[in-house]
């Protein structure tokens, strides 16, 4: 059994793997009321259109049934699942601050960068070798009879569901992860086990502390967020910049503002951030470049600069194709006139998407003339 002291040990061995918060969670049977609505809640969302065109999210199994709906339907001997978070705050900017029109902005978890090295750094790659750490410790604790997957984003578990129950944090508004001292910008790792926790030694889910507070849910331009903890992914700054592939839908782009890669306004506008610390651990050092890029820097990159500054970084995934495209957009809300030249050129390119969006942001510049 997985014990109270037990949850406070492991706690203690993730902090010292370099995390800033942990906690441990047990999973509902597949037969429970609890997994049922999980389940529900979940096959809602997706029946819904929510998850646009992220269609891992929509795996089914061989009885058709969602693979993320219930953690034991994928994983039968998952017992409990140890969360770990760790903060990406930077001494930096934020994307409701005033910047220059001719700015750009990048989602803060992806400036990161080692200073003098080629290519960025990836969280995933970051945080999976700590988990790996952590699961070596249960590992020599509880036996090789311990069964264990680690995942960062990759497996079939809704992270923020298992964070909440294992008292790291709330599930916000804004539908990101609230810790009331290290506020939201936290990255996830889980720790799928088949240990079993003892029914007195279940963590207990943190306090919602959103109130009546709405200010995320204000401020989003897009409308994503359609109720309090109810994301519409589909029109989601973050996925339109970085999961949707070909042309964003035209009655979106205005309201996508400067945004090419990522959105972070309602983190940005959340109380709990206003004093939240900066990340301790060194792990995710921010790149100067990628705060409140030039937006010309951006476009007049070839593939080989992408590369060099893009390679292992969650930019890289996104690809050159679609940060281009994503420029063109943020150029056209840019209102300025200065964009026009690279929007001709870009207008002109075989690459459909690209020339479409150039020709929508020359429009709205007023330069249908040039």
């Amino acid at each position: 059994m997985l014990t109270s002291l037990d949850r406070e040990w492991m706690e203690a061995r993730a902090r010292e793997a370099g995390f800033d918060l942990a906690g441990v969670a047990d999973v509902p049977d597949s037969e429970s009321g609890e997994a049922a609505l999980q389940e529900q809640r979940f096959s809602t969302w997706v029946e819904a259109g929510h998850a646009g065109e992220m269609e891992y999210l929509k795996r089914t199994d061989e009885t058709g049934e969602l693979v993320r709906g219930d953690l034991r339907r994928a994983m039968p001997w998952a017992r409990s699942v140890i969360v770990c978070a760790l903060n990406y705050n930077a001494e930096a900017p934020r994307s409701i601050e005033a910047a220059p029109a001719t700015s750009g902005w990048i989602a803060r978890y992806a400036w990161s960068g080692r200073e003098g090295e080629v290519g960025g750094s990836d969280y995933h790659e970051v945080l999976l070798p700590k988990l790996k750490v952590v699961e070596a410790e249960l590992k020599q604790r509880f036996g090789e009879g311990c069964e264990t997957r680690c995942y960062v984003d990759t497996g079939p578990i809704v992270e923020r569901g298992y964070a909440d129950r294992a008292g790291v944090g709330w599930i916000g508004k804004n539908t990101c992860v609230i810790n009331q001292k290290q506020g939201s910008w936290l990255l996830l790792g889980v720790i799928v086990t088949s240990l079993e926790m003892e029914r007195g030694a279940w963590a207990v889910p943190a306090a919602d502390r959103c109130g009546s507070c709405t200010r995320c849910i204000d401020a989003c331009p897009t409308d994503a967020l359609v109720a309090p903890r109810q994301m519409d992914a589909s029109r989601c700054i973050a996925y339109l910049t970085i999961e949707k592939k070909g042309s964003i839908a035209e009655e979106l782009r205005a309201e996508m503002g400067r945004q090419v890669f990522g959105c972070d306004i309602c983190q940005d506008v959340c109380p709990w951030n206003r004093h939240a610390p900066m990340g301790k651990s060194g792990a995710l050092p921010p790149r100067a470049e990628l705060v409140n890029p030039a937006l010309e820097w951006l476009a007049q990159m070839d593939g080989p600069a992408f590369n060099r500054w893009f390679r292992g970084s969650p930019l890289e995934r996104t690809r050159r194709k679609r940060i281009r495209r994503n420029v063109a957009i943020a150029m056209g809300n840019s209102g300025q006139r200065e964009f026009l030249p690279q929007l001709t050129q870009w207008a002109a390119e075989d690459d459909v998407v690209l020339a479409e969006a150039a020709g929508w942001a020359i429009h709205r510049l007023g330069g249908g003339d040039v």
